[in-house]
């Protein structure tokens, strides 16, 4: 039933104003532009990725804000700031994805961006470690319509080698505080998603993760790949090759999808930095493809440009010459089904 009401909202939230109108003209223009090979694009973009901070406080071995291979300068959106971009967007835009490098909790204003986007009729969603100090009742009231938690282990040995500098039990304890928040305050949101990413170290632990996704009262419980980026990563892949992304060949590995020259992300999900920065998708971490700063050049400008639109047509037409795209989740499966 939370389900429904979760899938609900998302529809009230495009029903306002002419959010409907562009969400479906974004996906035919996408469509125009895959049969023509030619860019179409006349429509603002149905979700817009904001990253409230690209700073973590866990340093996982395979993110690049927590391993310290992130280039960019680190830092923190200000309130003020993110109202800006809310206020440029809110009318023509219907979801926003309110992460990208770092912890969102780590922004003290964080729940005050999701409680005015949420004044806006948005649909927020947001992903979280859950790592440190969380207010539940706080994020309950702010409004926020998804939480996406992620714990991948159910031991400090397991979840430790891992999420290194996390700490399991707080985690679970605020996984049970959101939950009890949300029946005191008699709220069906945050839609509550606990997802495990499958690892060589946990994936004995799939029948008990969903045990306790039941015993407290998560309402979805997902499982997800692993990204690997260079040889040495290969240990934390699962040795079920069907919990894998990767076909493996000795110390080489490729994604099990074949590489098509399309990107959805391109017409229906762009990113804003912490620094106002547009970025063209969440896997250029380090701003490699600089398209310009919203605050001198506005969004639509930006989303609309001749740098956009130079991308989207290499993209088109030969997207295996980026490597961003090499090892991109964009059209494989990165949902495991259980």
């Amino acid at each position: 039933m939370n389900t429904v009401y979760h899938n609900l909202n998302i529809i009230k939230s495009f029903a306002k104003h002419r959010r409907m109108f562009h969400a479906a003209g974004a996906w035919i223009d996408y469509q125009r532009s895959l049969k023509t090979k030619q860019v179409h694009l006349n429509h603002y973009p149905p979700a817009l990725m904001i990253e409230p901070t690209n700073i973590c406080n866990l340093k996982c071995p395979l993110c690049p804000s927590g391993n310290g291979s992130l280039k960019r300068q680190r830092g923190m959106m200000s309130l003020a700031q993110f109202c800006n971009v809310v206020d440029l967007i809110y009318k023509n835009i219907g979801m926003l994805i309110l992460w990208n490098q770092g912890e969102p909790y780590l922004n003290k204003d964080f729940n005050d961006m999701v409680h005015y986007a949420s004044s806006k009729s948005l649909y927020t969603m947001t992903s979280t470690n859950a790592s440190l100090d969380l207010d539940a009742e706080a994020i309950v009231h702010s409004g926020l319509n998804k939480l996406i938690i992620s714990m991948d282990g159910l031991s400090e040995k397991t979840y430790n080698q891992y999420r290194v500098n996390g700490d399991y039990q707080i985690v679970l304890k605020n996984m049970e505080a959101l939950v009890s928040a949300k029946t005191k305050l008699k709220s069906k949101s945050p839609y509550l998603v606990w997802q495990f990413i499958i690892m060589r170290q946990n994936e004995h632990e799939i029948p008990r993760v969903k045990s306790m996704a039941r015993q407290i009262g998560i309402d979805k419980l997902e499982f997800k790949s692993v990204q690997i980026y260079k040889e040495e990563d290969l240990i934390f892949l699962p040795v079920n090759h069907e919990f894998s992304r990767y076909h493996i060949q000795g110390n080489k590995f490729e994604l099990k999808t074949e590489l098509l020259n399309r990107c959805r992300r391109l017409w229906t999900q762009p990113v804003i930095n912490w620094d106002l920065e547009l970025s063209i998708c969440c896997y250029d971490k380090d701003l490699q493809y600089r398209i310009g700063n919203i605050l001198e050049h506005g969004f639509y400008q930006l989303w609309t440009s001749s740098v956009m639109n130079r991308f989207r047509t290499e993209i088109l037409n030969n997207r295996s010459q980026f490597e961003i795209c090499r090892n991109c989740g964009e059209g494989i499966v990165q949902k495991v089904k259980l």
